[in-house]
């Protein structure tokens, strides 16, 4: 059955791919292509369900890359596909532009989410994490040609980027450790590997699920399209670092620190982003912040052991959250803002999607019968077992849901008198992008589906109906709500919201600029880091100055003792052939000597023969030569006088 995992993981990849290629000539056809997919990829995740199939494939010796469908992947896949497709359908009515690109990008998102929720073994997660986080940021940054969006996309991907290298010391930490690297032998590391792979999967999971102190990201993503908002922030890539502390919740609790740590920023993060919420201004910052709030309940239950009530809270919120974000995307779409003070009164404008939009908001707050009033309680009964602290911190966030819920609720449903509403037509609206004032039917299909899981989804929670969702996952003997706790929580939801619905919400400093989060990051790490590095930077190019002019003093003394070598090169050769040349002379004058003296010798020689013939012995020859050389000396005596 791996036939049904390559499907999953391998045709919205392919898809997508194809789709970014093509490029501009696929816009017409890009749009049904993404559907047909998501629609095929969705029967596949329920299909999978029932079947459980396992795909491995060979990374190294100790291990492969393996996909494989458990009880938490069986629920959250078909989450994943169901949330994808509507989330496409809506951005095809709305008429997202440019089609093939974005239809390839969410595609390839969708592909990389399936991996990640799929993987049993680090190199398939690690290979999910990755693509998730590139698409993501050409999601966010998707209308490039907008001053912010790049920015708020660099932002987005560097702070997450920078938990995600958690992750990586993780997997060092496990190789180091000796186990392998499925995900299930993590737990089994010896110290102190095991503290090593609990802190890198902690800081990776917090920082994708915008969690304290990274949630300031979550607040720039909301400078891409709404469809995305609503994928990224409600079933995927915020949900799967929730949902990465959940799968690793065992590590978690074998370090023995990692899991109280988890839970109590999970609680604090439910707390200062409910804050958060209350203040904004801007209904998709508010939607952001409340995102980081809700998946701290997610977090919180990791760190408390509560799987089954994470779980139900991770696909709650999913529903929820997709919905509110469409809703806000089309109400966007069709006024041209998303400021809050331009859209009182949105909701009795296009009336049905007012409606739409209460069914979300009311699961947001914690209200009976909708899904999060449920799961919320299945986490804090969890939190209740392991600490009445992290409980009272738990239900003071869940407090805070009905408060923000209860701002956006009274602010779209305001009954503005006829002339105000002309005002904000007139003056407050387009203020973002030229409105088209109509909500296509096509864009309100989705989210009516997903008013009814926001209802439907809660029974995974229900006390008493929840037992095969929790057989499931296996987490039967985990601790579940009970009645009084769920009649305290509504209440004080019921409370809560008729107070800000009514009263309004107080003023509470800081928190429309998220608390200076970001500003706060930048100084402690941002502007250390980029002085580190200028500081590197210049040091390396001292260091290349150096090293350059040492190598041109060495080439220049090199090519100095080049050239005196080949003076003396020159030089010895020069002499040498003016010693050849001296050496061949001084062997002829030798030679001529030689022959002089044998010549001379040989003149003595005939001399001497000659003088010998003189010495006849008689008389008369000795007259004759003395009167010969009186002659001679006679003439000579004349001559020269």
């Amino acid at each position: 059955m791996s036939v049904l995992l390559v499907t999953l993981a391998f045709l919205p990849a392919a898809g997508g791919g194809i789709l970014l290629v093509i490029g501009r000539r696929a816009d017409r056809a890009a749009p049904w292509v993404s559907l047909g997919i998501a629609t095929i990829i969705l029967g596949a995740a329920i299909t999978a369900f029932t079947t459980r199939p396992t795909l491995t494939a060979g990374f190294i010796s100790s291990t492969g890359a393996t996909l494989h469908v458990d009880g938490l992947t069986a629920v959250l896949l078909p989450t994943v596909t169901a949330v994808t497709l509507l989330v496409l359908m809506f951005a095809v009515a709305e008429k997202t532009k440019p089609a093939a690109r974005f239809h390839g990008l969410m595609l390839l998102f969708a592909a990389a989410v399936v991996v990640t929720v799929s993987s049993t073994s680090l190199p398939s997660l690690l290979a999910g994490w990755e693509i998730m986080g590139a698409t993501s940021y050409a999601l966010i940054g998707f209308h490039w040609q907008q001053p912010r969006t790049i920015p708020s996309g660099f932002v987005a991907f560097t702070v997450t980027r920078t938990a995600d290298l958690g992750l990586y010391a993780a997997a060092g930490a496990a190789i180091a450790s000796g186990v392998s690297w499925n995900l299930t032998d993590l737990s089994h590391a010896p110290a102190p590997w095991v503290h090593v792979i609990a802190a890198g999967v902690l800081v990776a999971g917090l920082g994708k699920a915008a969690q304290l102190p990274f949630s300031f990201w979550l607040s720039r993503a909301m400078d891409g399209p709404s469809p995305v908002s609503a994928l990224l922030h409600s079933a995927a890539m915020v949900a799967m670092g929730a949902y990465l502390l959940l799968r690793l919740e065992p590590v978690l609790h074998a370090s023995g620190w990692a899991a109280p740590t988890a839970a109590w920023v999970g609680a604090v993060t439910t707390i200062v982003l409910g804050l958060i919420a209350l203040a904004q201004k801007d209904l998709k910052q508010l939607l952001a912040a409340s995102t980081a709030a809700q998946l701290g309940f997610v977090v919180l239950a990791a760190g408390v052991g509560s799987t089954a009530g994470g779980t139900a809270q991770l696909i709650g919120h999913a529903a929820t959250k997709a919905l509110l974000f469409l809703a806000a995307g089309a109400w966007l779409a069709a006024a041209g803002t998303k400021q809050l003070s331009a859209l009182r009164g949105v909701a009795r404008r296009w009336p049905l999607l007012g409606l739409l939009f209460l069914a979300g908001a009311l699961s947001l707050a914690g209200l009976p019968p909708f899904a999060l009033w449920w799961t919320k309680d299945d986490v804090l009964a969890g939190a209740l077992a392991t600490s009445p602290a992290l409980y009272a911190a738990g239900l003071l966030g869940a407090v805070l849901s009905a408060a923000y819920s209860a701002k956006m609720i009274a602010v779209v449903w305001a009954k503005p008198d006829p002339r105000e509403r002309a005002r904000f037509e007139n003056r407050l609206w387009d203020a973002e992008e030229k409105g088209t004032r109509t909500v296509p039917a096509g864009a309100l299909a989705p989210i009516l589906v997903l008013s009814a899981g926001t209802v439907v989804l809660g029974a995974a929670a229900i006390p008493g109906l929840s037992g095969p969702f929790r057989a499931l996952l296996g987490a039967t003997g985990e601790p579940e709500s009970t009645i009084p706790e769920l009649l305290v929580s509504a209440a004080l939801a019921v409370v809560t919201a008729a107070l800000s619905y009514w009263r309004g919400i107080p003023h509470i400093p800081g928190a429309l600029t998220w608390f200076g989060l970001e500003r706060a990051a930048v100084a402690v790490i941002g502007t250390p880091t980029l002085r580190l590095a200028d500081t590197l930077s210049r040091f390396d190019q001292l260091l290349d100055a150096g090293v350059d002019k040492t190598a041109g003093a060495l080439t220049r003394t090199a090519g100095a003792l080049q050239t005196i070598d080949d003076s003396l090169d020159a030089g010895v050769g020069r002499t040498v052939g003016a010693l050849t040349r001296t050496a061949g002379a001084l062997q002829t004058v030798d030679q001529r000597l030689d022959r002089a003296i044998h010549h001379a010798a040989s003149g003595v020689l005939g001399l001497g023969t000659l003088a010998r013939r003189l010495q006849t012995g008689k008389i008369s020859d000795y007259y004759a030569a003395a009167a010969v050389v009186t002659v001679a000396a006679v003439l000579l005596l004349i001559v020269v006088r």
